[in-house]
């Protein structure tokens, strides 16, 4: 029996007579029908291919779009690209690495045997080739194993795709061991329950994080993926660099890239404890050395009840602004953005730019937690936003002007702010506005 859904997202300007790209493809690619085989035809930017029955969601072709863009930008940098795709379902990210990334080699690898069809139907629509010059190849094996065959074999790879189920991480080091110097590591978690704090053994075991329920919990969830990822590494004597973090709600997914390279981290590096004081809500971050000293401003007791501390884990920047800027520029380039309607990419790409700002604390703060605390209406985000960066402050006349805080949008929550703004502050300033609007409502009636 046939069943089709199709669901599309844009055209792909790889299937058409586009300039920006150099695909040796024909502009309609047909599709390769396995027989006996569920059918489930979906599209995604442009490209045809069957899902079958194997797990797929449509909601992660974001995640998929940053991988293929960071992907051709790492091909036109070093003149070549290969790819493993460990954990490949029916083959979809495998087939744009192919087609839209232009790799050279992508291996897609699946422990689920009973995919096969599928994917060789998928991948089928790009010429396979023979000898030196093959295109791709498929294998059903655990993860773990194909990546250490290939560090075993000294045959080391610029691309690795590991869009992994839950909190597994036994393939960390493997995958580390395998990938080429200067080269590229896509790893996922979908924990949301140990990023939440629910599972603190869990997440001490898969990452080495003893984690806590913080109210930026999504966030946790990236950098305790980092951290996992830092520290696995660092064993290895690897140095590696977050290049962009990506939170998504469905799953919850979190995928991070990163650049892999020889070295020691710095002994100020950015791994190590965060703590949120319930009582203020304000957050701050700790290094090893600095354990004992663990208390807030607001309470002068050290071990305060109100105080929850959670870590080790990544503390410094999640994203590479410069590193996002050239993504956005290959974005704007393929038609996935610009043409002067926002599409949902470009909006990501910039807030995520706009993340970047090295001044940016982690974490962030949400507006109705802000409101809550202050027991007052909260101001439009964007108005507490120009306000926090001027910091205002009308209850010192003679106070001189104060330099302002550093503020975004997050990509993770709509309603929030990053900022290396405290707590305690940020409701000071959401007052100050509140008098302000006071003001000139009372101005406004008495010259009624």
């Amino acid at each position: 029996m046939l069943t089709v859904t199709a669901k599309t997202l844009s055209p792909s300007p790889f299937l058409t007579n586009n300039p920006n790209s150099q695909s040796k493809f024909p502009t309609k690619i047909p599709l390769i029908t396995v027989l006996h085989c569920k059918s489930h035809i979906q599209t995604e930017r442009g490209l045809e291919f069957n899902t079958g029955d194997s797990f797929y969601r449509h909601e992660s072709a974001t995640g998929r779009d940053l991988g293929v863009l960071a992907a051709y930008l790492y091909k036109q940098s070093k003149g070549q690209l290969r790819v493993i795709d460990a954990m490949c379902g029916c083959g979809i990210r495998s087939l744009r690495y192919l087609v839209e990334a232009q790799a050279d080699f992508v291996l897609a690898n699946d422990a689920n045997d009973e995919y096969r069809g599928v994917i060789l139907g998928n991948l089928g629509q790009v010429e396979r080739g023979v000898g030196d010059e093959k295109r791709w190849v498929v294998t059903h094996t655990d993860a773990t194993r194909v990546l250490t065959e290939y560090y075993m074999q000294k045959d080391f790879i610029d691309f690795i795709d590991v869009d992994s189920f839950g909190s597994d991480t036994l393939y960390f080091r493997s995958a580390f061991s395998a990938l080429k110097m200067d080269g590229l590591l896509y790893l996922t978690s979908t924990d949301g329950f140990s990023a939440g704090g629910h599972r603190p053994l869990n997440s001490l075991a898969a990452y080495g994080a003893y984690i806590k329920p913080m109210p930026y919990a999504n966030e946790i969830g990236l950098r305790m993926l980092i951290g996992g990822a830092v520290r696995e590494a660092s064993a290895l004597g690897f140095h590696v660099t977050p290049l962009f973090s990506y939170y998504s709600y469905h799953g919850p997914v979190f995928r991070v890239l990163f650049r892999v390279n020889r070295g020691k981290l710095s002994e100020d590096r950015d791994y190590g404890f965060i703590s949120y004081c319930n009582k203020c809500g304000n957050s701050q971050a700790y290094t090893w050395d600095k354990l004992n000293q663990i208390s807030c401003t607001c309470n002068s007791a050290k071990g305060s009840r109100s105080l929850v501390v959670s870590g080790p884990m990544w503390t410094g920047p999640l994203h590479s602004a410069s590193y996002l800027t050239e993504m956005l520029n290959l974005a704007v380039q393929w038609e996935w953005a610009g043409n002067g309607m926002e599409t949902s990419l470009e909006k990501l790409l910039k807030r995520m730019i706009e993340e970047s700002d090295p001044r940016l604390s982690f974490g962030y703060i949400k507006m109705d937690d802000m409101g809550s605390r202050a027991k007052i209406n909260t101001p439009a985000l964007k108005t507490l936003m120009e306000a926090m960066q001027k910091n205002i402050n009308l209850q010192c006349e003679v106070c001189p002007m104060q330099e302002g805080y550093a503020t975004s949008r997050s990509h993770i929550a709509a309603n929030a702010i990053k900022t290396n703004c405290p707590m305690t502050e940020c409701i000071r300033i959401a007052k100050e506005l509140q008098t302000i609007d006071n003001a000139e409502n009372l101005v406004h009636t008495n010259y009624i």
